[in-house]
């Protein structure tokens, strides 16, 4: 067996979510919504699937998902796309990432990573053969500086993985920060791959910016997006990869010795989705924050007063602050438990030196849910 594998332990996630399971708890720990997503999209799949064509769809996407994924990005981001040499559609944004990684990385070369950082980061830099090269965010702001990325940066730097929104800190980067990175990327020659899957889950009227769209990152930036973040469909995996011909190139071998192609009919919905009106956009933001607001208060009431939450589905609640003096994973293990309630702790999302004072909640769910978990968890702090 592959070791790098077989000795990875059993994520926190899974760990989390099997002791809600068995205890009943209600889980505010992994990021789904609990609707069953847009109807009409919804029954666009359906209809596809019925009536359309259902054998292997082109090894780089439906030619009318990957016209919708540059039209989309022209309207909402001003970016320009070659919808035949730029885009490619992926079976979610995990194998996006996967076949950026593999593309782009050869062993001993220098990756640079954020964390806390999406799990699924790390073992793929070191199946590439890749080195990691952390950079390390605290709360309550989550925020980098050129003092940290000199630190990270050498000219053995080849690429460099960014989340933006970042799940899990919910930090939604502002144009200062983007214009640090990207002035890094170009000194050392390196390849940015942008995690962007919650670029449309933002909050209070911030606006995404792509780090493609800054100036002088079009030739150096992959730019990935997710269907399933943005219409609360996480089960369907339907990504959408952002490149440069001369990047495209490499990028497109990965994923055609990866999974290929993705579901045809899945395909057809998210086309239609995202020619939707920007109403719809705008009403899921409002409805989330909402939602947002609704958790934050609830937790404010009982004296888990929460960080900023900016965008992506959470919020984070720093114990060290209220003088509790236990670690992330201790208490979120104690609340499942006790309380009946799973959250996340986010030194889950550390490859080293973690910070074990902060847990995310998830609050992408039912007003009567998220109720019932404050209830839960009333009395806990006195």
């Amino acid at each position: 067996m592959n070791s790098l594998f077989s000795n990875l332990p059993t994520t926190i996630f899974e760990v989390m979510s099997v002791l809600a399971r068995e205890t009943g708890a209600i889980n505010l720990g992994q990021g789904f919504p609990d609707g069953p997503g847009p109807e009409d999209i919804r029954r666009k799949a359906a209809e596809a699937v019925l009536d359309g064509y259902n054998q292997y769809p082109p090894m780089m996407g439906l030619a009318e998902l990957r016209t919708a994924v540059a039209t989309h990005y022209a309207h909402w981001h001003d970016v320009t796309l070659d919808a035949e040499r730029e885009v490619m559609i992926t079976s979610g944004a995990t194998e996006a990432i996967a076949g950026a990684i593999l593309a782009l990385v050869e062993p001993g070369d220098e990756v640079v990573l954020f964390q806390p950082l999406y799990d699924a980061y790390l073992p793929l830099v070191k199946l590439a053969g890749g080195i990691p090269k952390l950079v390390r965010l605290e709360p309550p702001h989550w925020r980098f500086d050129e003092e940290m990325l000199a630190r990270a940066f050498s000219d053995k730097t080849r690429v460099v993985v960014f989340n933006n929104p970042l799940n899990p800190t919910a930090t939604v980067f502002p144009r200062e920060d983007l214009e640090l990175l990207a002035r890094y990327c170009k000194k050392f020659d390196a390849v940015a791959v942008c995690d962007e899957v919650w670029e449309h889950v933002t909050f209070d009227g911030r606006q995404h910016i792509p780090l493609i769209a800054l100036p002088g990152m079009r030739e150096r930036t992959v730019k990935i997006g997710s269907a399933g973040k943005i219409f609360s469909l996480t089960g369907w995996k339907v990504g959408f990869v952002c490149a440069a011909p001369h990047l495209m190139k490499a990028l497109s071998k990965a994923h055609q010795f990866l999974t290929f192609t993705t579901p045809p009919n899945l395909q057809t919905a998210v086309a239609y989705g995202l020619g939707k009106e920007d109403a719809f956009f705008e009403e899921m933001r409002a409805d989330l924050q909402r939602s947002r607001d609704r958790l934050a208060d609830g937790l404010r009431s009982i004296g888990l007063p929460p960080l900023e939450s900016q965008g992506t589905y959470f919020l984070n609640v720093d114990l060290a602050p209220l003088g509790l003096n236990v670690k992330d994973e201790d208490f979120c293990k104690t609340l499942v438990h006790e309380r009946g309630v799973a959250l996340i702790p986010v030194s889950a999302f550390y490859a080293e030196n973690p910070v074990t004072s902060v847990v995310r909640v998830c609050f992408s769910k039912k007003d009567t849910v998220l109720d019932a978990a404050i209830e839960k968890l009333s009395g806990l702090v006195r």
